[in-house]
C-alpha cells in the first residue's frame, strides 16, 4: 500500500539540502490526505537589550521591560568561593544600576 505525504515547497527545498526539518505528520480529517507540518521555531531575538555594564562573571542588561542580570561561576572554587563571589556580583550588578541613573539625569 503507497501513501502520499503532502510537502511544502520549503520543506522540500530543506530536504534536498540535506538539512533535517522536524514537525508532525497528521491526517486531515476531510480529504484524508497525510500532510506534513514543519515546525516553525524562530531563535529568541534580544537585539533590544543594552549591555549596561559586563562584570567579571557574568553582565547587566537593559531591556524594554527587564533588567536582566547574568552570573557564571566555576564550579571548582567551591561553594564558600562562590557564595563570597555571588555577593560581589550583586554589589557591582547594583552600582552598575546606580551609576546608569546617575548618567541617565546628567
Amino acid at each position: 500500500m503507497k501513501k502520499y505525504i503532502a510537502i511544502d515547497e520549503e520543506v522540500l527545498v530543506r530536504l534536498v539540502e540535506g538539512k533535517r526539518v522536524e514537525g508532525s505528520l497528521h491526517r486531515d480529517k476531510f480529504t484524508g490526505v497525510i500532510t506534513f507540518n514543519a515546525y516553525k521555531r524562530k531563535s529568541r531575538n534580544c537585539a533590544n537589550d543594552r549591555l549596561v555594564k559586563k562584570l567579571p562573571w557574568g553582565w547587566v542588561k537593559e531591556s524594554i521591560q527587564r533588567i536582566k542580570v547574568y552570573g557564571s561561576f566555576p564550579k571548582e572554587l567551591g561553594a564558600a568561593a562562590v557564595m563570597g563571589l555571588m555577593d560581589d556580583h550583586h554589589r557591582d550588578a547594583k552600582n552598575a544600576m546606580i551609576e546608569r541613573e546617575l548618567i541617565e539625569f546628567c
